[in-house]
């Protein structure tokens, strides 16, 4: 048995034994349960929470601030959720591990995104997520003179996972709907005031006292590549390529491209050296390619091309030399299989564009030139395209294995020809065959720098909540921004590839210091998805509690007799539709798509 099944046992066993001890009323009176959830109630702490709401006028003024931003949140969170709704019902995506039913639940083993070694930081990200919202709770109750009939917590067999209170409904519903409505917002107000906390400390002086150690770091090797057959694989790091250093993996690449012969030695940050035989292995194939008939990638098949037009070729750069004056060329794989077609950039025409007066916008091209600028892949592509941008040149494509040639206008700098896929004809090859691991890149927008892909010049403010965002989209990283990899923080090999150095926190240490990170990561992470959950508009969650009231106050002032139906049907009509937007978003490409 793994140690899920384990966990899932103990937990079985404990309910069955809670159960047992209830069915014989042996449980205290504070204790009641729900399945697996254990509640503890008590009427301590009361008189702290009336001592902190002293100022009230202070916690008013924070309440209407909080309430503010969860009604912009609610709205935004009902428009995103209806939009991608639709968009799911109008083209349903290719279900991806992200919308596998599993991945909704923020379970570390369950959900494959979240691995069993950040369940600690998760669980206590949560806790004080929790505690923050049920407080905020209780607090605002007290501001606004509403009882409290008991607070507590809340626990998984043993493991405490929360807190809660729970306000007296008679004097709840006593209270004014300004008074409710501030009190159920400061939950999510909370929340979202603990992420700006653990991200600030996280993107400053944390992450700020780390950085990335020298070398090229290695995800992982591909089956039946050159890493492999050295036994160069995931945790790795390439320090030296046959006496040259190596500071990073640009430089592997650049390191490599300037060697000649087909064995290098290769040095790794354990000392260890490695004698590697390179050879050209395709790791991708774009459904389009001209070459895709002799060359399919698939996950258990592994292809090397061995020769283009009788030359063999071992490395990338014996590739490019040997298709440099070959618009059409002959591959032939180590397996024997050959196929002809034409070597240049996969594109696309956009209809309704100047290319699209010379050449088809259903089809993909394989561009082989524009102008007398001679184009292999996509980066060639680009820098063709921009050094004629608004000129009008010749292109030179093949359609369906056609060759043609038409004068294009680069108008709005391309022209509407743009790039399908990366690699020379589609195909994506490795001569060194590892799966480069992108510490740089997680790095950066683990300091909060995702604002830098989007826009320049950020104020602080956007820079920040750009950055915010990058952080949210990191456990998805191999999905949301096509990483190859996801990062769940400075755990397992990846710590490899960081060290602490230079900042104010280097004191630390290594351990000390990825730590800190993780909590923050997580509990900032935990805390803004609480948070935006907890304004979806729709019962129980506050977002519905807050969208009644703020319903009541507006059909209160329409000329009606049935105010209280109205505002139900409203209410009621929103959350349905809040209902089947998340179950189509979760389930919709599992049941759509085929």
């Amino acid at each position: 048995m793994n140690t899920l099944a384990w966990i899932v046992a103990g937990i079985g066993l404990y309910w069955f034994a809670v159960l047992y001890l209830d069915s014989k009323s042996l449980l205290p009176d504070f204790v009641s349960t729900q399945g697996p959830i254990l509640t503890i109630h008590t009427q301590r702490g009361k008189a702290f929470l009336d001592w902190l709401a002293g100022p009230k006028r202070l916690w008013r003024a924070w309440g209407n601030f909080g309430l503010g931003v969860a009604l912009v949140v609610m709205v935004g969170t009902f428009l995103l959720l209806v939009v991608q709704a639709i968009l799911v019902v109008q083209n349903p995506p290719a279900p991806t591990a992200a919308t596998e039913p599993q991945n909704v639940l923020v379970i570390p083993g369950v959900n494959q995104f979240l691995p069993p070694s950040v369940a600690p930081e998760i669980l206590f990200g949560l806790l004080v997520g929790l505690v923050v919202h049920e407080g905020g709770h209780g607090l605002m109750s007290r501001v606004e003179d509403i009882e409290i009939k008991s607070m507590g917590l809340v626990a998984l067999a043993i493991l405490p996972i929360g807190a809660f209170v729970e306000p007296d409904e008679e004097s709840r519903g006593a209270a004014d709907r300004g008074a409710q409505s501030r009190m159920f917002a400061a939950g999510v107000t909370n929340n979202f005031a603990v992420t700006v906390v653990t991200f600030l400390l996280l993107f400053g002086p944390v992450v700020g006292s780390i950085a990335v150690t020298p070398g090229a770091a290695v995800g992982g090797s591909f089956a039946d590549s050159a890493a492999e057959a050295a036994d160069i694989g995931q945790g790795d790091r390439i320090v030296a390529v046959d006496d040259q250093r190596i500071e990073s993996n640009t430089d592997l690449d650049e390191t490599l491209s300037g060697i000649e012969g087909r064995t290098v030695t290769v040095t790794l940050a354990s000392g260890r050296e490695a004698q590697l035989e390179r050879s050209l292995l395709v790791t991708g194939a774009h459904p389009d390619s001209p070459f895709e008939s002799a060359i399919s990638v698939k996950p258990d098949d592994t292809t090397t091309i061995a020769s283009v037009n009788g030359t063999a070729v071992h490395t990338e750069a014996e590739f490019r030399d040997a298709v440099a004056d070959r618009p059409v060329a002959t591959l032939r794989t180590a397996d024997g299989e050959s196929a002809t077609g034409a070597v240049g950039a996969l594109a696309t025409v956009a209809p309704d564009s100047p290319a699209a007066e010379a050449f088809p916008a259903d089809e993909t091209l394989v561009v082989t030139a524009i102008g007398d600028q001679r184009v292999l892949d996509r980066s060639e592509l680009t820098d063709a395209l921009s050094a004629n941008a608004g000129e009008t040149v010749s292109v030179t494509a093949y359609v369906g294995g056609e060759r043609r040639t038409a004068s294009v206008t680069l108008s709005n700098g391309d022209g509407g020809i743009s790039s399908a896929s990366s690699g020379i004809s589609g195909l994506s090859t490795s001569e060194f065959g590892i799966k480069a691991y992108p510490a740089g890149a997680f790095l950066e927008l683990l300091g909060g720098g995702f604002g830098g892909f989007l826009l320049e010049n950020d104020s602080p403010v956007v820079s920040f909540l750009s950055g915010v965002f990058g952080v949210l989209l990191l456990p998805f990283a191999s999905i949301s921004l096509g990483a190859g990899f996801d990062f769940a923080g400075f755990v397992g090999t990846n710590a490899a590839f960081y060290t602490a150095t230079g900042g104010p926190l280097s004191f630390l240490g290594e351990w000390g210091l990825f730590v800190l990170a993780n909590v923050l990561f997580w509990t900032g992470w935990v805390n803004l998805n609480l948070g935006f959950f907890n304004c979806i508009p729709a019962f129980p969650l506050d977002g519905g509690h807050i969208l009644r009231a703020s319903t009541e106050a507006v059909v209160s002032r329409l000329p009606t007799n049935q105010s209280r139906q109205l505002a139900t049907m409203v209410t009621t009509t929103i959350g349905l539709v809040m209902l089947v937007s998340l179950v189509l978003m979760v389930f919709g490409p599992q049941l759509l798509s085929g």
